[in-house]
C-alpha cells in the first residue's frame, strides 16, 4: 500500500479539452493559479488527451512555474492505443501488457516533467488483461516512485473487484451526470461504498447536453433542473454538481471547461446540499418517469 492516502481536492480539473483553449504558457500558468486559488488543486490528465498532447502543454506550464507542483495532484490514464498521425495502429484498442503501461507512465512523467504522478487510472477494461501480471507492474512502478496511487476508470464491479483483488485501488472514474444515470443502478457505486473508495466522475454537465440538448430528456431535464435553480438561487452548472455531490458515495466531480468562472460554479456546489425531493425530482425528469 502507498504510505500516504490519497487526497484529491473535492472538485478535480479536467484537462481533455486544453488542447483546444489555444492558450500561450503564461496563460496555461495563469489558468492553473486561477484554477488553484478556487481550491482545485487536482488536475485529471490522459496520456491521450488532445491526441497525445495536453500532458505536454500542462508540463510546459510547470517547466516555466515549477513552484506550482507542491501545491497540486496529478492524475493521469492509461491503457487506450489511440491511432494517430504518430501512432499507425490498424484501429484503436485498449492495451494493459506491462511493457506499454510502463512505456506510458514513463512518457506521462516526461511530458509533464514531474517524477512522481499522484495517481494513474487503467482508462477502459482490456478485455485481455492479465490482473495479476498487472499488479506486479503497479508494484514495480510504485517501488520505483514514479506512481503512488493506482485506480481504474470505466470498469464493471466485476473488473474493477477483479483488479481490486490482486493490488488495492484508491478510487474508480465513471460516468454520472443527471443526463446519465447508469452508475445508479449497475453497482459501480454501491461498490465504491462498499470499499470506502470515494469515485471520480466525469462529464457531470452531460458534455454540455444539459444546457443546450435538443432531445426529449435533456429538454425535460433542463426545466425541471432551472426552476430548482431559480428558487435555490444558484445556476444550473452549480445544481448539476450539487446533484452528484449529494451521494454518499462523496463522489470528486470533474470539471470539463477552460472558463474560470465555470470552475467557480463548480466550487459554489460546495455550499450545496439538495434536499432529498429536489434530488429525486431530477432523477424523475431524467428517468421520464417517477419512482417505482
Amino acid at each position: 500500500m502507498p504510505n500516504t492516502p490519497l487526497a484529491l481536492s473535492p472538485i478535480v480539473a479536467g484537462m481533455w479539452r486544453m488542447a483546444e483553449w489555444q492558450l500561450d504558457v503564461p496563460a496555461r500558468v495563469r489558468w492553473i493559479e486561477q484554477t488553484l486559488e478556487l481550491g482545485i488543486s487536482t488536475f485529471d490528465h490522459a496520456d491521450i488527451y488532445g491526441d497525445y498532447r495536453v500532458e505536454a502543454l500542462f508540463g510546459e506550464a510547470l517547466r516555466a512555474a515549477p513552484r506550482l507542483r507542491g501545491r497540486m495532484q496529478l492524475v493521469s490514464k492509461c491503457g487506450i492505443r489511440l491511432r494517430s498521425p504518430e501512432h499507425a495502429y490498424r484501429l484503436n484498442y485498449y492495451d494493459t501488457s506491462s511493457a506499454y503501461l510502463r512505456a506510458q507512465v514513463e512518457r506521462s512523467l516526461a511530458n509533464l516533467g514531474v517524477e512522481q504522478l499522484d495517481l494513474v487510472l487503467i482508462h477502459r477494461p482490456d478485455y485481455l488483461m492479465d490482473a495479476a501480471a498487472l499488479a506486479g507492474t503497479f508494484r514495480e512502478l510504485t517501488s520505483e516512485g514514479k506512481v503512488a496511487h493506482w485506480g481504474a476508470s470505466n470498469h464493471s464491479p466485476a473488473q474493477f473487484a477483479l483488479l481490486h483483488q490482486h493490488h488495492p485501488l484508491t478510487t474508480h472514474q465513471v460516468e454520472l451526470s443527471p443526463l446519465a444515470m447508469q452508475a445508479l443502478d449497475d453497482g459501480v457505486l454501491d461498490q465504491a461504498q462498499q470499499l470506502a473508495l470515494r469515485p471520480m466522475i466525469w462529464s457531470p454537465l452531460g458534455g454540455g447536453r444539459l444546457f443546450s440538448g435538443s432531445d426529449p430528456q435533456a429538454v425535460r431535464v433542463r426545466e425541471t433542473m432551472e426552476g430548482i435553480a431559480t428558487r435555490l438561487g444558484i445556476s444550473l452548472t452549480t445544481l448539476a454538481y450539487a446533484w452528484i455531490l449529494r451521494h454518499p458515495s462523496r463522489p470528486y466531480p470533474i470539471t470539463g471547461s477552460g472558463r474560470i468562472e465555470r470552475l467557480a460554479e463548480a466550487v459554489a456546489a460546495l455550499d450545496i446540499e439538495l434536499d432529498a425531493q429536489d434530488w429525486y425530482d431530477i432523477w424523475t425528469a431524467s428517468q421520464g418517469h417517477p419512482v417505482p
